[in-house]
């Protein structure tokens, strides 16, 4: 889970960074994120591993571009998260110096001017191909870079257009309009509370989510080490989430994803994966050999889970079953694999 924190410059980019990647920022502005996962706490205490892994998001925090008016984000920002599986776009809504609204619209046709030299690129290299022999151009090809530059001279994000982006001529090309977007409004510690998203951001179109933070009360909650002072801290300022679970929380519904998990006296471990996958597709998030040789999954829902405590118990009143490889995974599914290679 790859994920790219832009916007522009003076928006509060340093501040949100350094309070999601904590201590495992590096130099050059990447981090790997924990993501925040309750459900290992009670599997922990039950088998007392000496490892507890985590899943974990890739961070990279790209420089603040000039602004909305100054050029928009850059050929830099643009060609490092082409790479990327998802955007955090943070917006300026506390300086009073932007309209974060203006910024959202202004990394929209970024990314759609971006995209359109992409196909036009494209479309002139096919043209010069057909000029010279028929066969050294794929029709389908162009026919579906077409439909694209249709879109996009409609000034509309490919995300929008799920059909078109399922066309496979269309899947090597790594558009930037086509990425999810986080967009994360970032608003002064004393309007968070009565902050309420534009009625344009609270649609939740396609392949984007929006979300409310304050990025310098977060990089501040950050610094607290005791848990518990930070939850009343939160508590106090009528916080329900902290700005790493919304980013978290955002990023998984944007990227389809659930969590499993595995559990055993060596480690209790989350995995990511992909909505609707069945079993062995699972098997494989944790290694190809398992996939290869995939028996069966042995599954404890995490309901029945926290109903008997133990496994023992569950297996007892016939909650631990037995299911094939088409077995459809569902989020917080603990699953053991039996495989043979």
């Amino acid at each position: 889970m790859k994920t790219a924190l832009i916007g522009f410059a003076g928006a509060g980019k340093s501040e949100l960074f350094a309070a999601l990647a904590g201590t495992t920022a590096s130099q050059a502005g990447r981090a790997m994120v924990k993501v925040p996962e309750p459900r290992l706490v009670p599997l922990a205490e039950l088998y007392k591993p000496p490892k507890i892994t985590f899943t974990e998001i890739e961070l990279l925090d790209l420089p603040g571009a000039a602004g909305a008016k100054g050029g928009g984000l850059g050929d830099r920002v643009l060609n490092e998260v082409r790479p990327y599986d998802c955007l955090l776009a943070l917006l300026d809504g506390f300086s009073g110096g932007a309209v974060a609204a203006e910024q959202l619209e202004a990394m929209e046709t970024d990314f759609i001017i971006a995209d359109m030299a992409v196909v036009e690129k494209r479309l002139e290299r096919i043209a010069q191909d057909k000029k010279k022999a028929k066969h050294l151009h794929d029709p389908e090809e162009e026919t579906a870079l077409l439909q694209a530059k249709e879109h996009l001279d409609r000034q509309l994000p490919l995300r929008e257009n799920e059909a078109l982006l399922a066309l496979p001529k269309l899947r090597g090309f790594r558009f930037l309009s086509a990425k999810p977007v986080l967009w994360a409004w970032n608003v002064s510690e004393d309007k968070l509370a009565e902050f309420s998203l534009p009625e344009t951001a609270k649609s939740q179109d396609k392949g984007v989510v929006h979300i409310a933070v304050s990025a310098r009360l977060e990089r501040e909650l950050s610094e607290l080490q005791d848990q518990e002072e930070r939850q009343a801290f939160m508590s106090d300022l009528g916080m329900e989430r902290s700005a790493l679970d919304l980013v978290v929380g955002g990023v998984y519904k944007l990227l389809g994803l659930i969590t499993f998990l595995t559990a055993g006296e060596k480690e209790v471990r989350a995995w990511p994966l992909r909505a609707g996958q069945p079993a062995q597709e699972a098997a494989g998030v944790i290694h190809s050999d398992i996939q290869r040789g995939f028996i069966r999954a042995e599954v404890l829902g995490w309901e029945d889970f926290l109903a008997c405590k133990n496994f023992k118990t569950a297996k007892e009143r016939g909650l631990l079953r037995l299911e094939g490889k088409e077995y459809i995974v569902k989020d917080g599914d603990i699953v053991e694999f039996r495989f043979n290679v």
